[in-house]
This record gives C-alpha cells, sequence and structure tokens, in this order.
C-alpha cells in the first residue's frame, strides 16, 4: 500500500518531530542549513524553479491519470497522448502564475516572466517519453503478471492507481464530508480485451500506470514508520510486472547541484518501503528528470542493509531532535557558520565577527545594511524571553490526544496550584509520552515551556521536560519554581523582517487553512511570528524582508523546543518602524 496512516493517531501531516526524505538529504548536505531550514523556519526567496517543480509533477499525472481510446499501434498511442500535453501545459502554467502571485518574497518580482509554455510542454512530453518507455516493456512482457485480472475488472493492489472515473483513496475518509456521495464519472474509460487475448497498446498503457500521489485526494498520502518517527511522500511507484520501483520526479536536469541528494532520499524510501510493508525490499529505485528525459537509476538497499540503515537514521534523528534549542543567535561567530559550499546553503553560512566582519553569500549582502535595532521599554530583546521554568502542583485531568491549533494529536493535562491552574499540554504530538503517568499526584514539571492558547496561560512539554514526583524531589538541587501568576505569556519584541511566507491549504476534514510565518531578527537573535487565519491582516501581507517592525502583546508558543511568536488580531499590535 503506497499510503498509510500515522501510528497511534497522528499527526497525518508535516511535523518538525519527525524525518523525512527532504529534511534527511538536507541535514546531510549541511547540518546548519537543515536547522536554518526545517527547524527555525528561515528560507530564502522562492524561485520559479520551486513551483515548476509543483506543477509539472501535478501535470504529469494528470496527463498518466487518462484513458486512451483504442489504437492499433505505438505510434497512434503516442499521438493521442501527445496531443493532450498543450492543454494541460497551459493549465499548469496559469496554476503556477496563480501561485506565484501569492509569494510574498520572490527570488525577483518578473522571474516568473522568463517561464515559457514552450518549456513546459517539452517536459511533460519528456516526462510522456520515460513513462512510454515502461508501456513498451510491459507490452513487451504481455502486460505483466496483471492483465487478465484486469480484464475481468478486478484490481490487483489495495490501493489501485489514481485514475479518471476511479474512486480517489482518502487516508481518513471518515474526515471527509459526503464522500461517498460524490461523483467520480468520467467522460472516457479503459477498453479491456478478453482474457488470453494478445495484449493491445492501450491495455499496456493501462497496465503499466503507475500509483502517484492522486492530484483529487487534499489529505497527505504518505508511509509513517510504525514508531511514529519517520515518514515519506512518493512521486511515483511503478508495479505492474510485479516488482516495486520507487520513481522520483524532477523536474531539472541531473547535473543541477541537489542531484547529489537523490540517492540519499530514493534510499530513504527504499527502507521506509521495508518497513511499512512487511519486509518487502525494493527492486530499482530511479530519478526522472523531466528536463530533457533522462532515467537515473541506482542499486537499492538489499534486505541485509535494513537493520544498518534503521540504525544510521535513528542516529540522525537523534541528531535533529538533539539540536539547539530555545532562541536561536544569529548571525554565528565566524567559527560556527558553514563554508557555503552545499546545495542549498545561505543562511547557514552567515557569519560576523566580534570586530563586526561580514562573511554572507552575495545574494544575502542586504543583511549586512539592515540597521540597528535601537531597543527601548516596553520592548526588550528575543533572548530576553523567558525560557524554561519549573514549576510544582497537582497533576490532573488528563485528556488526549486531541487535535491542538496546529490540528496535531496531543496529550494534555491539568495542573493545580492552590486555587490556580494551569494546562500542560505536549509541544508537539509524541514530545513527552510519560505525561498521564503521574496523575493525581502532586508533582515538580521542571523545564517546561511558558505560552498561551485563546487567552489562556499554558505550559508546553518536550523530550527536555522532566516530570518528578514530589516525594522524590531534592530540594537542593530543585532549580527556582516559578508562580502561575508570574508566567510571562506574552511579549512586546522589536526588530526586522528576514524571510516571510505564505502557506495554504485544505485540512484533513477538507476546511481551509493558511498561516503567515515571518522572521523577526532583533540584530542578535531571530525568531518566528506566525499568523493563522483571520490573523492575515493587510499589514501583514506587505511586509517583506528588510522592513522594521514593532510588535506588542505577541503570544509565547513553542516548536519542537523553539520559539515561536503568534500573533492574535484581537491583542497583538504591530507597527513599523522602517523600510527595506
Amino acid at each position: 500500500m503506497p499510503v498509510g496512516l500515522p501510528p497511534r493517531g497522528g499527526p497525518l501531516g508535516r511535523t518538525r518531530g519527525r524525518i523525512s526524505a527532504s529534511s534527511l538529504t538536507t541535514f546531510l548536505r549541511c547540518p546548519k542549513q537543515w536547522q536554518f531550514s526545517y527547524q527555525i523556519g528561515l528560507q530564502g526567496p522562492t524561485r520559479p524553479s520551486q513551483i515548476l517543480g509543483v506543477v509539472l509533477e501535478d501535470a504529469l499525472c494528470e496527463l498518466l491519470m487518462m484513458h486512451p481510446p483504442e489504437v492499433s499501434g505505438l505510434d497512434q498511442l503516442k499521438a493521442w497522448a501527445h496531443g493532450n500535453v498543450a492543454k494541460v501545459a497551459e493549465q499548469a502554467l496559469s496554476t503556477g502564475q496563480t501561485m506565484w502571485g501569492d509569494v510574498l518574497w520572490k527570488s525577483s518580482e518578473d522571474a516568473w516572466d522568463e517561464v515559457e509554455l514552450a518549456s513546459l510542454e517539452q517536459r511533460l512530453l519528456d516526462g510522456l517519453g520515460l513513462f512510454f518507455e515502461e508501456v513498451s516493456a510491459c507490452f513487451a512482457q504481455d502486460g505483466g503478471p496483471y492483465l487478465n485480472l484486469r480484464r475481468t475488472g478486478e484490481q490487483p493492489f489495495d490501493v489501485p492507481e489514481p485514475a479518471q472515473g476511479s474512486v480517489p483513496v482518502f487516508p481518513l475518509p471518515e474526515k471527509v464530508r459526503d464522500v461517498e456521495k460524490r461523483t467520480w464519472a468520467s467522460s472516457s474509460s479503459p477498453s479491456w480485451s478478453v482474457v488470453d487475448a494478445p495484449i493491445t497498446w492501450h491495455e499496456a498503457w493501462e497496465c503499466a500506470r503507475p500509483w502517484f500521489k492522486d492530484p483529487r485526494v487534499h489529505q497527505p498520502q504518505r508511509l509513517y514508520h510504525p514508531d511514529g518517527w519517520a515518514s515519506g511522500e512518493l512521486d511515483l511507484v511503478l508495479r505492474w510486472d510485479g516488482e516495486i520501483r520507487i520513481v522520483d520526479i524532477k523536474s531539472g536536469s541531473p547535473g543541477s547541484a541537489f542531484s547529489s541528494s537523490l540517492e540519499h532520499q530514493l534510499r530513504f524510501y527504499a527502507w521506509l518501503w521495508h518497513e511499512t510493508h512487511d519486509g518487502q525490499t525494493v527492486k530499482g529505485m530511479e530519478g526522472w528528470y523531466l528536463n530533457g528525459g533522462h532515467r537515473v537509476a541506482y542499486e537499492p538497499p538489499a534486505k541485509g542493509d535494513m537493520s544498518s540503515l534503521s540504525s544510521l537514521f535513528h542516529q540522525h534523528h537523534r541528531a535533529m531532535q538533539d539540536a539547539e534549542k530555545g532562541v536561536k543567535a544569529f548571525p554565528a561567530a565566524p567559527s560556527e557558520a558553514c563554508n557555503g559550499d552545499a546545495a542549498g546553503c545561505g543562511w547557514c553560512a552567515v557569519s560576523c565577527s566580534d570586530e563586526g566582519e561580514w562573511s554572507v553569500p552575495d545574494h544575502l549582502k542586504w543583511i549586512t545594511s539592515v540597521p540597528d535595532v535601537s531597543m527601548k521599554s516596553p520592548y526588550a530583546p528575543l533572548g530576553d524571553v523567558q525560557g524554561r521554568v519549573a514549576v510544582r502542583g497537582r497533576l490532573t485531568g488528563a485528556w488526549g490526544p486531541m487535535p491542538n491549533h496546529f490540528a496535531e494529536p496531543v496529550l494534555g493535562a491539568v495542573l493545580v496550584v492552590g486555587q490556580q491552574h494551569i494546562i500542560i499540554e505536549e509541544s508537539e504530538p509524541g514530545a513527552f509520552p510519560q505525561l498521564h503517568d503521574r496523575m493525581e499526584q502532586e508533582v515538580v514539571l521542571v523545564d517546561a515551556l511558558p505560552g498561551v492558547w485563546r487567552d489562556q496561560p499554558r505550559l508546553y512539554v518536550d523530550a527536555n521536560t522532566v516530570l518528578h514526583p514530589n516525594e522524590e524531589v531534592d530540594e537542593e538541587t530543585l532549580p527556582d519554581l516559578t508562580r502561575l501568576g508570574l508566567l510571562r505569556t506574552r511579549a512586546n519584541v522589536k526588530g526586522h523582517v528576514i524571510g516571510i511566507r505564505r502557506r495554504s491549504g485544505t485540512r484533513v476534514d477538507g476546511k481551509p487553512w493558511s498561516m503567515l510565518a515571518l522572521m523577526l531578527w532583533d540584530g542578535h537573535h531571530v525568531a518566528e511570528v506566525v499568523a493563522f487565519g483571520s490573523s492575515i491582516n493587510q499589514r501583514l501581507l506587505t511586509l517583506r524582508p528588510g522592513d522594521g517592525v514593532a510588535m506588542t502583546g505577541v503570544e509565547l508558543g513553542w516548536r519542537s523546543g523553539l520559539l515561536q511568536l503568534r500573533i492574535d488580531n484581537r491583542k497583538t499590535r504591530l507597527e513599523t518602524f522602517s523600510q527595506r
């Protein structure tokens, strides 16, 4: 089955607590790049190539979902397929242009103007050329082992390959409103010969069709490790010949700076397939490069390699989880920055010496001219935001897993101190699974993270938090306890925007969501500031890197142990004090 459900209830989507193929390959290229991009969320401007990668993959999948008419030969089949390319490419270009218009920080405002329709058409033609190699091989092998089964109207796989007119597979169908009442009818349908008849070319197309991410399904279509710490979303899975081959689609060419990461990515997918499919091994790994139609094959890991791969990926995952927490200092000292040689390196290569000498990649030179921030009351440096605290009280009121504000299932409880109480919540799924182990007991919670949600104070717990039974506490080594009434749950911050992005999509239940994230830099530290839904106002949408902003009443929050400030549209006030 090419898709799965996360163990123990979630989360279904992305989470910083799980290792993925993209985070792994970034970490292997440069651990500091991974920290900036994946842990902190500080990224560079969006380039057209990033959008093209999305729209071209979807466009190719749309072509593969089509049912060919009855044809007499390969040339006729190719003519039909090629005849659909122009319309699909035009729609892809239009979709990409819309996506480009929604980007807040672009590599250049007119960069999309250089994208040509003819280029999209050619890449789709080259992608079809790679698929036709599979169609031809399928035809030569009389359709493979499943031809007669398909001719009888049966489907050989639990999760079928997406096709026009077929019913899509939602990982969580119970979350999709009226899914059983929807119609997926199509104007075309597959044409099958009788059992044991010679194979036709249009049947070879139907048999060779791979599984791929169904564009009709808004829910994540991922594989999840049974223990919950790893996940991956495959592009294509070829299985027509009875074997499993994993394919990753690249919109560029094999000579790109990132191409060396592809083998690591595919090995991760092959390992994850083995872990999620009862020990089944992958027989092939390929990259399909649409720019030129190149097929690059790699030797997949053998069954005997899986144990060592599990250990290796566990090691990388632990290193990611043990990365720096709190508030990230920026810029780094020269000895702590990377050399900037790895593909994708940017912010991780920025450094400044005690003497004020900068080392900055060319495309980020503007950071050196950002003026100093005048920090006066009521504003305070990001480094002064209250961090981890210790509290004492009675643990009660267990609940969960239940969705947090990111729709991720987490555990929660209530800590009662005298006449006061406060909610305790995992900072992310699985961050503190022992939360309910000491219910209805007096405890001391050490290194919890203060925050607020819907005007109510909250304490977040993660892997660095320690829960002590009160009777086992050593009072002499116990850190100073914080009274609930003295918890700081909001902050007044000031700095310059050095990154901004907007994301939107559809939740697993079909409802839309939107988020804006900006990276705030006060000259010494950087932190993520986020706004959700109705809190995204026009003033936020006009901000760009280089703008100075001052905010009062932002909520304290934490993601993976790192500070994340949240804008409350009722209580947060924002002013600009300088512009780029």
